[in-house]
């Protein structure tokens, strides 16, 4: 991941905007973060799960707050503005997810659908009272970047497990796919942030792996399709 920069502080005077304005402009900075060249009525329809015609007089309703823009053949775009929307909400967001999970004892497993509705919380006060009670973190319980008040990301080299080689040991930076039952499944088998794994076996075939964590002897079988949503490091 790399850094974002954002001179306007993304928590001053932000106005009101309904909790699904700041969905979607959440959805298509996070399309964005995730690589996606350009932003399509269908590829929001898809990440939020609702009809294209709701997308279309959404899409509409933001392009007339100067919120995004559109350009033939190259999609939806945010604007600045739309940006500091979108970087707030993603910011309370994750400060939230690591209030709950290191001062509430929740799992990480658990806190996406809460943090969902604490990430509307209109109250800069309390949102910079939180990010400080917390040590101003850089990174939430899924290994995302926290963004700063300015909306700066502190730099985060990592990439999926899945393209990793036989031999090689890594450590759990992040997660892709945040569905509770994936951090489950992660978390029944020993695998969280921070977890050193070391592949024991690629397997030609399908690209499966056999890993082993932290050093333990037993093996542990996963799919290419779980070491693709898993981010490591060196």
């Amino acid at each position: 991941m790399s850094a974002t920069v954002l001179r306007i502080p993304v928590s001053k005077s932000q106005a009101n905007y309904s909790f699904t304005e700041e969905n979607y402009l959440k959805t298509m900075y996070k399309l964005l973060e995730k690589g996606d060249k350009k932003i399509s009525t269908n590829s929001v329809s898809a990440a939020l799960r609702t009809t294209p015609a709701s997308v279309t007089d959404m899409l509409k309703k933001l392009a007339d707050k100067k919120l995004i823009s559109y350009k033939p053949y190259q999609g939806f775009s945010l604007t600045a503005a739309g940006k500091k929307v979108a970087l707030t909400v993603i910011r309370k967001h994750r400060l939230w997810e690591l209030f709950l999970v290191e001062k509430l004892g929740f799992s990480w497993d658990q806190v996406d659908e809460i943090a969902e509705e604490l990430e509307h919380i209109r109250s800069e006060t309390l949102v910079e009272k939180l990010d400080n009670f917390l040590g101003k973190p850089r990174f939430d319980p899924h290994g995302d970047p926290i963004p700063d008040v300015m909306g700066n990301f502190l730099p985060h080299k990592s990439w999926p497990l899945s393209s990793a080689t036989e031999k090689d040991t890594v450590t759990v930076t992040g997660v892709i796919d945040h569905q509770p039952s994936f951090l489950q499944f992660l978390a029944s088998n020993n695998i969280g942030l921070g977890c050193k794994i070391t592949i024991v076996e690629k397997v030609a075939y399908d690209q499966s792996m056999n890993i082993t964590t932290n050093g333990q002897r037993k093996s542990t079988h996963i799919s290419h399709e779980v070491a693709k949503n898993i981010l490591v490091a060196i």
